[in-house]
């Protein structure tokens, strides 16, 4: 496991469950064990099928990119040095 949580799977154990790149996996806890298993019940996308869900991913990362943004705080009159000086003129 590296540093940022990532697991790489023995190539000899890919081979045996028919595990290959860009192939989606479950994780489930059983006591003590985590085990990993294929993800059944939905067959593999074709490479036009992961390109068109790569494209509307894009598509809603640029909307959400051209949203507006919170507007700044208003000021509030004062800057740093005024804290200080502030805090001076109480003692």
């Amino acid at each position: 496991m590296t540093s940022k949580y990532r697991v790489s799977i023995p190539k000899s154990l890919a081979e045996r469950l028919g595990v290959h790149p860009g192939d989606e996996i479950d994780w489930r806890v059983a006591g003590n064990e985590l085990r990993v298993t294929p993800r059944c019940g939905r067959q593999a996308l074709t490479i036009e099928e992961r390109l068109a869900l790569f494209d509307a991913a894009t598509r809603r990362q640029t909307a959400r990119g051209k949203r507006k943004h919170c507007a700044k705080p208003a000021p509030r009159g004062l800057k740093r040095e005024d804290l200080y000086d502030r805090a001076r003129s109480l003692r």
